[in-house]
């Protein structure tokens, strides 16, 4: 497959605009502002980018707690983001959810949510939805690794592969669950892609620090559920280079060496990708220079607006917690 320049370029912006927005929480997070607990994504950029330009508007996502990266990759608004992760009404859950539990039905983001393994039966659902509506749509799973040994990932797959359901799981493998390295949690040898298939589950496994490895692996699995052949599995390898939950780097900690820390930083996509753009000449230092600065632009706008907008009031605590009934015979 060939990639225009046009889209080459929407995945080196989409990157290097998921990076800065989770630096700049980083940097911001240790004000005390944002009372939430913080899941960054800082290295794994490719591996959103290249599956959420190849989603189409009408699909649908859901998503972990480690979030922000496929909410922005999906069309969600920075400012909403932002604003929730501070608190604020102005927020996408409007104020109430935080960085774990983002949701933007307008684009498709259906929620993401801190249970392991949790919005796995729910992106199931929503495509047992799609499927009965008849609609071309496809639901996206975003998942860990560690989210594949949880009983819920075994039941939705089962339940995907019997009913034929258009559905994409995309799990990225950043090795660590927690503080448990993926050796730990699974027998010698297995493979995570190679065990979904025995499932009945179709799967590949790319680089998920190549967008472009990412986002023509993730076209061909969308191709082949559009097609009507029921779902398909994403193994993404990457890394996460700070700790499992906050803005810091935990490498002093025993879990991981700084040797594989480094290993896995030579292999950041984003100057790597930089670099073969500007050597095939799709763009010159003066392009990237205003690619950088129209973004860091929007990012101190959107944290402009997450501080100056209101907090929710509390009287309004508890709506929207039930469903409204429906007639009066409910």
């Amino acid at each position: 497959m060939t990639i225009s320049k046009t889209l080459s370029i929407e995945l080196l912006r989409g990157m290097k605009r998921i990076r800065l927005v989770e630096e700049g929480i980083a940097e911001r997070y240790p004000q005390g502002k944002m009372r939430c607990p913080m899941h960054l994504s800082i290295g794994q950029e490719a591996a959103a980018i290249g599956v959420g330009l190849a989603l189409k508007h009408s699909d649908l996502a859901v998503s972990t707690h480690r979030a922000h990266a496929h909410y922005l990759s999906k069309g969600g608004n920075l400012k909403a983001m932002l604003a929730e992760i501070y608190g604020k009404a102005t927020g996408c859950s409007s104020g109430r959810g935080g960085s774990m539990h983002l949701i933007d039905t307008k684009v498709g983001f259906m929620g993401s949510t801190a249970i392991v393994g949790n919005s796995m039966p729910v992106g199931v659902g929503l495509a047992l939805s799609l499927q009965l509506r008849k609609s071309s749509a496809v639901s996206t799973v975003f998942c860990g690794d560690g989210s594949l040994e949880e009983g819920s990932f075994y039941e939705s797959a089962n339940f995907a592969a019997v009913r034929n359901l258009p559905v994409l799981f995309v799990c990225e493998n950043n090795l660590y669950s927690v503080y448990s390295h993926l050796r730990v949690r699974q027998p010698k040898g297995r493979k995570i892609h190679k065990m979904v298939e025995a499932i009945g589950i179709p799967a590949s496994l790319v680089d998920g620090n190549d967008p472009q490895a990412v986002y023509e692996a993730a076209l061909a699995g969308l191709d082949h559920i559009r097609d009507g052949k029921g779902p398909f599995f994403l193994e993404l390898t990457t890394y996460r280079w700070r700790e499992h939950c906050g803005p810091n780097y935990d490498n002093d900690i025993g879990y991981r060496t700084e040797e594989e820390f480094q290993e896995w930083k030579r292999k950041d996509p984003i100057p790597l990708f930089e670099e073969k753009l500007l050597t095939e000449h799709v763009l010159d230092q003066v392009a990237i220079k205003r690619m950088d600065d129209e973004i860091q632009a929007e990012i101190r706008a959107a944290f402009d607006f997450a501080e100056i907008s209101p907090f929710p009031d509390p009287a309004r605590a508890f709506e929207g917690i039930f469903a409204e009934k429906a007639g009066s015979n409910d």
